[in-house]
């Protein structure tokens, strides 16, 4: 479990939710066998609402993995969303690929191998949708290329802003974690505080950021 909620809440949505099949359920599987992380299922199933409440054409992906959640988007786009994706591991990269070819979306998916405050530098495109999913304690330093990447109606969505709780206590922040957990502090306060932005926080899996600009 998350530790940022209680385990019979996680427990109880979680078993709410229809279990994926296909392509979906054998990337879901092969994370569980080889401790590769990928998004929770509630954090699978908001990426689906918010795809199909705001039809991004454009989604650009900090942190490809094995491709989960970026066939994900695909999937519930219905292949009308063009989606990149950036990843630093050439493994990952391998198993991504390989990933998105089996599922059929290789015309609808591109892989940018680098490191990602790189990638972003050099981006000049725009995107309805950022999903931010890699590099924790670099969020911050991510933000200002994303607001300019951000269509004018985009919205970006952070995952594990609250870091197993220690984003919100002390408490529980273990000692090689005291810098991320510095960052992600930083990069929540920028978007809840700065009157540019309108974010709401939701303790969900890991704990979600969802970030739009204030008219």
């Amino acid at each position: 479990m998350s530790g940022i909620t209680y385990d019979y809440m996680e427990e109880y949505i979680r078993g709410l939710i229809k279990d994926h099949s296909g392509i979906l359920k054998e990337l879901e599987d092969y994370a569980h066998s080889n401790f590769v992380p990928i998004i929770h299922k509630e954090v699978a199933k908001f990426l689906e609402v918010m795809i199909k409440m705001k039809r991004p054409l454009k989604i650009l992906e900090l942190g490809t993995a094995i491709g989960y959640s970026a066939i994900l988007m695909s999937i519930s786009s219905k292949g009308e969303s063009s989606i990149t994706t950036v990843e630093r591991d050439l493994k990952m990269i391998e198993l991504a690929q390989n990933n998105i070819e089996k599922s059929g979306l290789k015309d609808k998916i591109n892989i940018i191998q680098g490191d990602c405050l790189e990638v972003l530098e050099k981006l000049d495109d725009k995107y309805d949708l950022i999903f931010m999913d890699a590099g924790k304690g670099h969020y911050n330093h991510f933000l200002p290329h994303c607001m300019r990447l951000l269509s004018e109606n985009g919205v970006i969505i952070a995952d594990n802003v609250l870091f197993r709780g220690m984003i919100a206590s002390d408490e529980l922040v273990e000692r090689r974690k005291v810098t991320i957990v510095k960052r992600m502090r930083e990069y929540l306060d920028t978007v809840s505080q700065d009157d540019k932005f309108i974010t709401s926080i939701i303790p969900m899996g890991d704990g979600i950021a969802v970030t739009l600009r204030r008219d």
